[in-house]
């Protein structure tokens, strides 16, 4: 069997396939506390928080994995910190990847994967918004690769913190 070179004589790099082969909303809420309690919408000024966490996962079938992306958005008055609404949406994905080397698989699953569903994500927290009663809420993009970064530097701290001897 013959090695593949890149012209330079150098083994060339693996061929990454991707494939999404569904997307699904595995959960989804949205509270309209203003509705709720009766509240005029006077004077409102809105304070958004937007919190993502992701979970990656190995499928029983051979380079299938799951992806889910799960949002947290939640917005209070400015003035008064009442709470306006809460949305929370976990998004999932399944991908079949192949060609991507062991040890860049978890990034991969976590940075890419998440990237390559996000504008439905986006999508599906503008229209709940707009249809329970708030302006419709285009939410930034997320960068995955700095979450990412965010989440190793965090694991590796509290591996480092000394424990706490009783």
């Amino acid at each position: 069997m013959a090695e593949t070179t890149n012209g330079n004589g150098a083994p060339a790099a693996p061929q990454i396939k991707m494939q999404v082969l569904g997307q699904y909303v595995r959960d989804l809420s949205f509270e309209n506390v203003v509705a709720q309690k009766g509240l005029t919408n006077a004077e409102v000024q809105p304070d958004i928080q937007v919190q993502v966490s992701l979970d990656a996962r190995k499928r029983n079938v051979e380079n299938q994995y799951e992806v889910v992306s799960k949002f947290k958005v939640t917005s209070a008055n400015k003035a008064d910190k009442a709470p306006l609404f809460l949305l929370e949406l976990d998004y999932g994905g399944i991908f079949h990847i192949e060609g991507v080397p062991e040890d860049q698989l978890h990034p991969f699953l976590l940075i890419e994967c998440p990237r390559m569903i996000f504008p439905f994500v986006r999508r599906i927290i503008s229209d709940v918004t707009r249809d329970g009663g708030f302006p419709p809420l285009n939410i930034d993009t997320v960068d995955f690769l700095a979450l990412y970064r965010q989440e190793l530097s965090r694991r590796a701290a509290a591996t480092q913190a000394p424990q706490q001897v009783s």
